[in-house]
């Protein structure tokens, strides 16, 4: 398919900067702002999605970490840590925040006493199971403007990209 001629606000950016800088081989500039300003707006749509669920990212992210994790739907602290790619105190602030909601709980692991269990409480699974198709809805709902293969053409330069940027399997988020 033909790339899109209509116009977006990185265009206007790389626009002044030849205006500027005309020897300045801005390129770069447009893929990396496009796929920032495409991550904002992605994570708005999420966000707004989300809110109509009583959650916000961060919470599905940690919640739906815990579902994909499988029955007993409990990981140690550390890996829920690299799953959202944040801190240990982030995660525990995260962690507090949920336990307080009633989503999950903490134990202290049986196998490793020094290691907390955070698992998904009743209430947290049956929200996060809510609101997993309606999550993958609207996910295809903000990629409607390319069909099928170019969403396939994107993850492709975009997982080559990841990788080479040193992002590994089991670093995701939800």
């Amino acid at each position: 398919m033909p790339a899109d001629t209509r116009g977006d606000n990185v265009d206007r950016v790389l626009e002044q900067w030849r205006a500027e800088r005309p020897a300045l081989d801005a390129a770069p500039m447009g893929v990396v702002g496009r796929v920032q300003r495409a991550c904002r707006l992605l994570e708005k749509g999420l966000g707004d999605y989300f809110a109509t669920q009583g959650l916000q990212l961060w919470e599905f992210d940690i919640l739906a970490t815990l579902l994909r994790s499988g029955p007993p739907y409990r990981l140690t602290a550390g890996a829920l840590g690299a799953s959202a790619m944040v801190t240990s105190g982030a995660v525990t602030n995260r962690v507090d925040r949920l336990v307080k909601r009633g989503l999950v709980d903490r134990e202290t692991d049986p196998d490793n006493r020094r290691s907390v269990l955070i698992g998904l409480t009743e209430e947290g699974r049956a929200l996060v199971d809510t609101a997993l198709s309606g999550h993958v809805a609207n996910e295809r709902r903000l990629l409607e403007s390319l069909d099928p293969e170019q969403q396939d053409a994107l993850a492709g330069l975009l997982r080559t990209l990841l990788v080479d940027l040193g992002d590994a399997p089991g670093e995701g988020g939800s």
